[in-house]
This record gives C-alpha cells, structure tokens and sequence, in this order.
C-alpha cells in the first residue's frame, strides 16, 4: 500500500519458501485500490491530466486536437513470466507497417500493460541479466524505448515494482536490491490449530 501511494519508495520484495501466499498478496492488492482516469481507448493507460510529454503519441495528439475522452477502470497488475523474452517486456514494432504505410506501429510488451498499475516479477532473483537491465532502465526513467532497424518508439511506463523469491533458490542480484525500496519476509505459520483456522476460513470463503 505504501508503494502505491507512493511509488518513489521503489519497489517491495516479497521472500519467502514456497506456499507463503506471496502471489495471492499481491494479486489481492488490486482489489483494494480505487479506480484510476484514463484516456479512453488507450493501451497504455495514459493519464488525461498529464502533460504532454508524459503521454504517448496517439493521446498527445488527441490533447493537442481537444478529442481526449476519458474512462475510469480499475488498475491493472502486469504478470512478468519467468522465461520472459525482451520483446515479451518492451512490445515490438511491427516492421510490416513501417515498410508498407510508413506507420511506426507498435505490439504493446507488459511494460505498457504495467502503466500506471504493478508489474509483478516472481521468482525475480531468477531473471535474466538483459531483462533485468531492461526492467530497471524503465523503472528509472518511466519511459519504455523500443529501438529496431533504425526505428525509434516509446511510451510512458511508471509502475510499482513488486517482485517476489524464494530465498533457497539464489540470490538478489545487487542492482535490483537497489532498486526495491521495501522488503517483507514472509513466514508461514505452523501451529497447527491456527494451520486448521486458515483452512476452515478458506473453505467458508469458498
């Protein structure tokens, strides 16, 4: 929660052995957040109030012609899968467009899915070094950069990092240490009567 209201903390790290409840924390943080403007229509999320140089090109030009509508959705949270490749997290260009109508078009990667939302890594300490230095580069400034065949593209990307590992499967590599700003040890309990408490109160919930 504090990350969300303010993301400038940088980050939190879940650690915990397997079956803590670390992903079900997360995912049930959405739940409670208030719902957020955006401009309608647009796959990154882009926030109508936002200057133009904090909007991606469609929704500047939409400000810029006075045709900006807007919605109000829930945010999102943005799953980043372990084997996930770099254009699974910055989106790619569709070459096919460029060369046929000239258009600079862009597959939208989770960076953008993750605008103005979370962006969850499990098993983050198990990250390839190239997408964590991907990662961290859009963390930092909050703007993704797509650069191929001499075509540039970039949209904004200011999410709340939240990563998640198992402390018997590696460590943290130093630079996403330093990127998250909170860390939450999680440990289950093994009392048996509270054990048999969280149980009955799931299958009631159930």
């Amino acid at each position: 929660i504090l990350n969300v209201i303010d993301p400038m903390i940088g980050g939190v790290l879940l650690t915990g052995q397997q079956g803590t409840g670390k992903s079900t924390a997360v995912r049930s943080l959405i739940e409670v957040m208030p719902e957020i403007e955006v401009v309608e229509g647009c796959v990154f999320s882009c926030n109508p109030k936002a200057v133009l140089n904090d909007l991606c090109n469609e929704c500047r030009k939409k400000k810029e012609s006075g045709d900006l509508e807007i919605e109000k959705r829930s945010m999102r949270i943005a799953d980043m899968p372990l084997g996930a490749t770099e254009d699974m997290v910055t989106g790619s260009l569709s070459i096919d467009r460029v060369l046929t109508e000239g258009i600079r078009s862009l597959h939208p990667g989770l960076l953008a899915k993750a605008n103005r939302g979370l962006l969850y890594v499990d098993e983050i300490n198990l990250l390839q070094d190239h997408i964590v230095d991907v990662l961290l580069d859009s963390a930092a400034s909050g703007v993704n950069i797509i650069e191929r065949e001499g075509i540039s593209v970039s949209h904004p990307s200011r999410f709340v990092l939240v990563g998640s590992m198992n402390p018997e499967e590696g460590d943290l590599r130093p630079q996403i240490a330093d990127r998250l700003g909170l860390e939450v040890r999680i440990k289950a309990p093994r009392d048996p009567e509270l054990r048999a408490e969280i149980t009955k109160r799931v299958i009631e919930f159930e």
